[in-house]
């Protein structure tokens, strides 16, 4: 049977229909049931499966959306996961289990499109995403909690490579192994964490200790919130 060749019109329809997807979650599990609910889904194609957020983003894949789960067992934040993804050019759904409020806040804070949890109904998540990838929001009442309880901190406007050293030094290392994870001197690690302070006291967030500077880089997404001690 000669097959009748499609236009280039009628090409680009068919495939503008379908919405590429990623998907960034570390339980093998979690990332199986859920390629298992879009398997029969059309105009959802999940494309990429990674454990981590530069996993995904090392293969190069063109994704309208990437599904993150908000709690990655590498530590990274919910906020430079999602700046990553933004920077690569991609939208981002949070998928998540019975998170911190905070983690949810941190997300929305770089922009993604909503929240969707791991035990909503099949069909309520295959909704989400569907949405998400056209880039509308979901909004949910966990979504809309999060954003209502957020207390409206004060962006100090770190840049990138303050950010860096902030988190490093924040999370325990000292100046030098800070300078020598980074690849600076530790003079530079150091008249960047003046001005890390400068721009927190400026912002009335003031940081003088080392204490301070771990509660301001938990506030502002850039180390994860510290895990709840375990009941006995």
């Amino acid at each position: 049977m000669t097959q009748v060749p499609q236009s280039p019109e009628s090409s680009a329809q068919e495939s503008t229909s379908i919405r590429r997807i990623g998907l960034v979650e570390d339980h093998e599990s979690v990332a199986l049931g859920l390629a298992a609910m879009l398997a029969d889904e059309p105009d959802l194609d999940l494309v990429s499966m990674a454990a981590t957020v530069g996993e995904l983003l090392e293969r190069q894949q063109a994704l309208d959306l990437v599904v993150l789960d908000l709690r990655l067992g590498d530590g990274s934040s919910p906020r430079s996961n999602v700046e990553q993804l933004h920077a690569a050019g991609t939208r981002v759904l949070v998928y998540t289990g019975a998170e911190n409020p905070f983690l949810v806040r941190s997300a929305a804070r770089a922009g993604v499109l909503g929240v969707v949890r791991k035990s909503a109904p099949a069909a309520a998540i295959v909704s989400a995403i569907r949405r998400a990838a056209s880039g509308g929001q979901v909004v949910t009442t966990d979504w809309a909690a999060a954003i209502d309880g957020d207390p409206q901190l004060p962006d100090v406007g770190l840049s990138p490579r303050q950010r860096e050293v902030l988190a490093l030094y924040a999370s325990g290392e000292k100046a030098g192994r800070v300078a020598r994870l980074a690849g600076l001197s530790e003079q530079t690690v150091n008249d960047y964490l003046v001005r890390i302070r400068h721009k927190y006291a400026e912002a009335g967030r003031p940081a003088p200790t080392k204490t301070d500077l771990y509660k301001r880089a938990v506030e502002d997404g850039w180390l994860p919130m510290p895990e709840p001690p375990p009941q006995q």
